[in-house]
């Protein structure tokens, strides 16, 4: 993959995302999950010190072997018991209707065909299961729509596939999902063209 994307990318976003704010939102979102669950795009694990202490066994995902490698430290400090798979998100190998509750934080942006993805996360779930999931995305502001536009070539190469122009709200209704609970709102201290958040709790619908 190169050392920008196996060594400074993963770097990076290990650093960035373990900001404070960053932290209470993980906290916030994940204070109600239960069952068994399923994380897609975990990343360097940075969401584990803030599940609750009754979620004892995590089964996740992540394409990005360089990233997982830097969650080494963060797991061996975790009392969960992780079950990790190298996987897409768009084909998963998992029996439907596995999961009560998948969770995904800042991972839509990256996946290639995102669509198949929450397919696959539907499929997943349990007839009452709860999907997760906070993502940046689309602002309503048209100034700044254009410019998440311009930008988005450019922050697909330093993200590794970050865009900053999805929709998420519509696309998690495309494949769906009811919106149980979505708070829509800018992340303080970063520029809004990356710092407009969806916030919420999908269900499957009928």
């Amino acid at each position: 993959m190169g050392i920008y994307a196996d060594c400074v990318f993963p770097w990076g976003v290990d650093k960035i995302m373990a900001d404070s704010k960053f932290s209470r939102v993980r906290k916030r979102l994940l204070a109600n999950v239960e069952g068994e669950i399923f994380e897609i795009g975990f990343g360097t694990g940075l969401n584990l010190p803030h599940y609750p202490m009754r979620v004892k066994n995590l089964i996740t995902a992540d394409i990005n072997t360089a990233m997982t490698k830097r969650a080494e430290r963060k797991l061996a400090e975790s009392n969960i018991q992780l079950s990790i798979h190298v996987l897409n998100g768009e084909s998963l190998p998992m029996d439907s209707g596995s999961f009560d509750c998948i969770v995904s934080t800042w991972t839509l942006c990256s996946i290639e065909r995102v669509d198949l993805a929450l397919k696959e996360i539907r499929r997943l779930l349990k007839p009452k299961g709860r999907f997760f999931f906070v993502e940046h995305g689309l602002s309503p502001n048209p100034r700044i729509q254009r410019w998440q536009h311009r930008l988005n070539p450019i922050q697909k190469i330093v993200g590794c596939g970050c865009r900053l122009n999805r929709d998420i709200k519509e696309l998690i209704l495309g494949q769906g999902f009811c919106l149980d609970v979505l708070n829509e709102y800018y992340m303080d201290d970063i520029v809004k063209t990356h710092s407009y958040m969806y916030e919420g709790i999908a269900t499957c619908g009928k």
